[in-house]
């Protein structure tokens, strides 16, 4: 009996230490990441999204593109235009002729486009998950399980490239089952920027008779 317990314990500690290296070597390759993200003075992302939810029998797939620059941001995406310039974010809808304008707030269970590169860095656990090969290039995954047991996503997978340390992809599965993916088809750094991209212009959308509102 004691040899049964001394060795259900020992297969318990090795499980335990190779879940420790698992989430050790996935924080290494996670913080190479942010700090190659945060080193550009901005980033130009253009993206394929896709959302699937099998049992609601719904598929869709867009695209869409993102300029970032520290936590200002001009995201383009589903017919929509979203602005922001650090203290307020724009929305712009041009097919209700509407802009709602917000203040900028801090919501650690959202993923914001100025987020989408950071988000990771606190809040989950991590883990050593799948390498796989497309197109010659080698993209680790590393699985996030939000430490929140209250969360709405059940787990995030991000794929790294393993040469330029760029996410690739980002697989969310929610708890309703909702699975979305963002591709990156093309990642840009250091582009040259107007000085005015992420300066709003109200009165433009005044003079074409868009809805301002104001939350």
């Amino acid at each position: 009996m004691l040899k049964k317990y001394s060795l259900l314990i020992g297969l318990f500690a090795i499980g335990a230490f190779s879940y420790a290296q698992s989430s050790s070597k996935a924080k290494v390759l996670l913080d190479e990441v942010y700090a190659k993200a945060t080193s550009y003075d901005n980033i130009y992302i253009d993206f394929k999204s896709s959302l699937e939810n099998t049992e609601a029998n719904i598929k869709q797939d867009t695209h869409g593109n993102v300029t970032l620059a520290g936590d200002r941001y001009l995201l383009d995406y589903l017919g929509a235009q979203q602005l922001n310039d650090g203290k307020k974010v724009y929305t712009i809808v041009p097919e209700n002729e509407e802009v709602t304008i917000e203040d900028v707030t801090e919501d650690d269970n959202t993923v914001t486009p100025s987020k989408m590169l950071t988000f990771y860095r606190s809040g989950h656990n991590y883990q050593w998950d799948i390498l796989q090969n497309v197109g010659g290039r080698k993209i680790q995954y590393v699985k996030l399980t939000p430490i929140d047991s209250n969360a709405e996503i059940k787990s995030i997978l991000l794929g790294i490239d393993m040469q330029t340390k760029h996410i690739y992809k980002l697989i969310q599965t929610g708890e309703n089952g909702t699975k979305t993916t963002l591709t990156v088809n093309s990642f840009k750094t250091n582009q040259p920027l107007s000085s005015t991209l992420f300066t709003f212009n109200e009165k433009k959308y005044e003079d074409k008779g868009y809805y301002i509102i104001r939350n």
